[in-house]
């Protein structure tokens, strides 16, 4: 058995196993919401300072980039920080996921040029379920799967050809 101090630096032992579906979407929405709540007191706060559109830009990266490491070491479990390729794909599942929901919006004010504040907290707040629950699909299946379980399970047999025959006799 090897121990922690043997083992290559970077690398850790999982002690335990990833959490099941629904523990995970709990924790999912909790950090999401969550990061949500704190992303929405902070725009304000910052746009006291730049304009808002810059504000809300880094806003949302920082908070894109804190919940892409809470989801891996909290909410899908994989024992290991986030590295390039899962901010990547995390950043790109969050960009699919506010483009949906602008687009429920502006379809929203193509059908009805002046929809009341809850027709549009409606539209936008389900768009933004439906959005959040093909993120949190995209990042269990695909982003912090444990890839390392799958196993390519296709052997191709080879059959040994024989040696040609050489004679003596030149």
């Amino acid at each position: 058995m090897k121990s922690l101090l043997s083992q290559k630096p970077g690398t850790a032992a999982k002690e335990t196993t990833a959490p099941g579906a629904l523990t995970s979407f709990i924790r999912f929405v909790v950090c999401g919401g969550g990061v949500g709540v704190l992303s929405s007191a902070a725009v304000p706060l910052l746009a006291a300072l730049m304009p808002w559109a810059a504000a809300n830009a880094l806003i949302t990266v920082a908070s894109t980039i804190l919940c892409t490491e809470l989801h891996a070491l909290f909410t899908f479990g994989t024992g290991r920080r986030p590295g390039w390729r899962e901010h990547w794909q995390s950043a790109g599942s969050a960009t699919a996921a506010y483009a949906a929901t602008s687009a429920a919006i502006l379809i929203l004010h193509t059908v009805q040029p002046t929809p009341g504040m809850l027709t549009e907290q409606l539209v936008y707040l389900s768009a933004s379920g439906l959005a959040g629950i093909g993120r949190f699909l995209v990042l269990r299946l695909f982003v912090f799967a444990d890839h390392g379980t799958r196993t390519a399970a296709i052997t191709i047999p080879v059959r040994p050809t024989p040696a040609p025959a050489f004679s003596a006799a030149a």
